[in-house]
């Protein structure tokens, strides 16, 4: 990999309009003054102005306070990171406006920080995290000095030598020692709280005028390339830009990243830090926001919020600079439409001023995409298909990539299908109540690791009921899912195929997943080809998270109605209680109601199959799970394909008293043959039409003729995989 290695340091003071300006780590005078004439004429500029004004408001009605430490999620941490949120609104505001109202607020709160720092040690509630003195993890001190070192650059020159001196003195080289030196193991590590590390320390640098600590910041405490900010650029990124553990964490370490490459940019422009590894940061933000459902909602995928979305504060800063840095593109403010402000400084203006110049707000469409996974790019992916637009977009995602570090979960080839603006078959997402302090302290549950992160808790086929990798996660990180096939460009059928053969000894893995749409049929379809290999005889049990409202079934399920057992142990089975259990060898169909949809899974019949019904909630003392359902078709045997259809049909709404076809139309799903070659299915709707599926499962390619005979029948098709529909108003195929 390519490293370059930034020389010099010019630090820029400019005095204008009374307010002066020290580095610029964020904003200049001029941006300032050119923010200050433009108020009152862009609305998404105004909304951030007055969210920042309405917030120091609030603060200036209260006394200002800098706790003792406390618990996670707790007052006083809340209290201190309401400090930061101030402090660098305060900034701002005074560049902006001149007012020295607001320099003073800094002051003020960084007099209480300079008396308060030096009297603290590690933090006493750290527990198994790396403390810091403030916070109950360096994480979080981490961010404080991100936003403070924005909020004393632009009161710099405001201060005086002497209050300069105590603050530098007491506050901020401590904490940038405490980050380098007592914690150079977090530091340097490639994740994302080294990134967060490495920004605060390199902020606070450009504005002390400190080129040692700028260095170590870009190239690690050893200045040799293996920590610091441009090995996390190397290394936490796929060459797509996708991030590694996912874009829930994207999301919060796109504001390190850009906050840190902006004051990079503006301190050292030769650098080209936004041209630096094919302009990697443009395409982090984008693999970031195109992995969003239509609503704006990022996927849950590895740990993970089931509600973040694009909104954030964080994707609002990478959002403006990658409009900015990279050039004007329609698609971002339709992110800016959702997000209904901007950042206050100069990209953040053109967004505004872009965006009101719009006759109409573009909305968040994105096509179908796969994105590699690994820094080489060579360690499988994330695929997406899509069909439809605007929030009745039907979207299909499927993790095939790495493990995702401390934040992976166990969970290859897991799927999440969104529909109707919504999750229909779903992703539990983190086992956390985020800064709910009775909840753990807002930490990370025990049940993340003994439920969520478990390969049962996702929609993938789990082997003997044992968690991939053994649930190691070191054994996770050192493989990946790989890629088969991806094919996004038929109009009514796309396709993506991925194989996971490492995460079970002995046993090979394969994904097909199409969604298909038929014009006889109101909504597109997912059709899941799940095939699996072994020597051995196994247990295989095949999984759906839903929710909604079972509404019927073709299974005669026994109920337990009066008392319930957990369905296992062990790897998150201990934690779901069964609910219910039918015997079938024929074609399973159950319909369930979601907002004003039905959805019904069509799966194929096979001898000796069971199916369970479950529900979240097991060895759970301190309900700490949410109560969710879930569907397990389980089939024990050697090699197996699982064959099911997820159809969306028919519309309810409870106010009006309809319901219009709660059934299903999809009636079978047959399993025609398998093998190494191909897998071929037959499904057959109530309309009278036959469809046939038929996909390669060996060496990817276009242009391969397959001829298969399975059952006495001779299948040919050209490609990775061919759809058919059958009668006499047949459609064309998508090949």
């Amino acid at each position: 990999m390519h490293r370059f290695f930034l020389v010099g340091l010019s630090l820029l003071f400019v005095v204008e309009h009374g307010a002066a300006q020290h580095a610029g780590i964020f904003i200049t005078q001029e941006e300032a003054a050119e923010i200050r004439d433009a108020l009152g004429k862009y609305e998404l500029l105004d909304n951030a102005v007055a969210l920042a004004k309405g917030t120091l408001e609030e603060a200036f009605s209260q006394p200002i306070e800098a706790p003792l430490p406390g618990e996670a999620g707790g007052y006083e941490h809340e209290r201190h990171k309401q400090n930061y949120r101030e402090m660098r609104y305060a900034g701002l505001l005074y560049s902006i406006t001149g007012e020295e109202r607001y320099a003073a607020f800094v002051r003020d709160m960084l007099e209480e920080y300079a008396v308060l720092y030096p009297t603290l040690g590690p933090h006493p509630l750290a527990r198994n995290q790396k403390p810091g003195k403030i916070f109950h993890q360096t994480l979080n001190e981490e961010v404080w000095l991100v936003h403070t070192s924005i909020a004393y650059d632009c009161i710099y020159e405001w201060l005086s030598e002497e209050e300069r001196a105590r603050f530098e003195t007491h506050i901020f080289r401590p904490m940038a020692e405490w980050f380098s030196v007592r914690n150079k193991e977090e530091f340097n590590r490639i994740h994302n709280h080294g990134t967060w590390a490495v920004a605060a320390v390199g902020m606070i640098a450009y504005v002390m005028g400190d080129r040692t600590l700028v260095e170590k910041a870009l190239h690690g405490t050893e200045l040799d390339g293996e920590g610091g900010f441009l090995a996390q650029l190397d290394l936490l990124f796929s060459p797509d830009g996708y991030y590694m553990e996912g874009p829930y964490y994207i999301r919060y370490a796109l504001m390190p990243f850009f906050y840190f490459a902006e004051a990079v940019h503006r301190m050292q422009p030769e650098a080209g830090i936004y041209d630096y590894r094919d302009r990697i940061l443009r395409k982090a933000h984008y693999s970031a926001v195109q992995t969003a459902f239509p609503n704006g909602i990022f996927p849950p995928i590895n740990d993970a919020s089931r509600t973040m979305d694009v909104a954030a504060p964080e994707v609002i800063l990478a959002n403006a600079l990658t409009y900015g840095q990279y050039g004007a593109d329609e698609s971002l403010l339709g992110i800016a439409r959702i997000q209904d402000r901007v950042i206050l400084n100069g990209s953040g203006l053109e967004v505004a001023r872009d965006y009101a110049a719009l006759d109409a707000p573009p909305d968040m469409n994105w096509p179908s995409i796969e994105f590699t996974d690994g820094h080489d790019g060579e360690q499988g992916g994330l695929g997406i298909l899509r069909m439809g637009g605007g929030q009745d977009e039907s979207m299909l995602l499927m993790k095939y990539g790495v493990h995702g570090g401390g934040h992976g979960h166990f969970d290859k080839l897991h799927f999440i299908f969104f529909d109707q603006g919504r999750e229909v078959i779903n992703d539990y997402g983190f086992g956390r109540w985020i800064n709910v302090e009775p909840k753990f302290g807002g930490r990370y549950l025990p049940e993340n690791d003994s439920y969520a992160m478990q390969t049962i808790a996702h929609n993938t086929v789990v082997v003997d009921g044992l968690t991939q990798n053994l649930g190691d996660g070191n054994a996770a990180e050192e493989t990946s899912g790989q890629r088969h096939f991806f094919d996004s460009e038929g109009a009514q059928v796309k396709v993506m195929s991925a194989r996971a053969d490492t995460h079970y000894e002995g046993v090979g893995m394969q994904r097909t997943m199409l969604l298909v749409k038929q014009d006889r049929l109101p909504y597109p379809v997912v059709i899941d080809l799940f095939r699996l290999e072994s020597d051995e005889i196994r247990q295989y049990d095949y999984p759906f998270h839903y929710s909604g409202q079972l509404v019927t079934s073709s299974l005669d399920f026994q109920t337990h109605t009066g008392a319930l057992q957990p369905l296992g142990e062990d790897s998150g089975y201990q934690h779901i209680w069964e609910t219910a259990r039918a015997a079938t060898d024929e074609t399973i169909r159950f319909t369930w109601l979601d907002g004003h949809r039905y959805y019904s899974i069509i799966s194929a019949g096979m001898p000796d199959t069971e199916v369970l019904s479950g529900r979240t909630g097991a060895n759970d003392p301190n309900f700490n799970l949410r109560a969710e359902p879930v569907l397990i078709v389980r089939q024990h045997g050697q090699d197996h394909l699982f064959a099911s259809v997820i159809e969306p049909h028919g519309y309810f709404n409870e106010a009006r008293e309809r319901s219009v076809q709660a059934r299903s139309l999809i009636e079978q799903v047959r399993v025609a043959g398998h093998d190494d070659r191909a897998s071929v299915i037959e499904i057959e709707d109530a309309n009278g039409l036959f469809w046939r599926v038929m996909v390669n499962n060996g060496p990817p390619s276009g242009t391969t003729e397959h001829n298969v005979s399975f059952g006495g029948k001779t299948y040919v098709w050209t490609g990775n995989f061919k759809v058919e529909f059958i009668d006499e108003s047949a459609e064309p195929s998508d090949e």
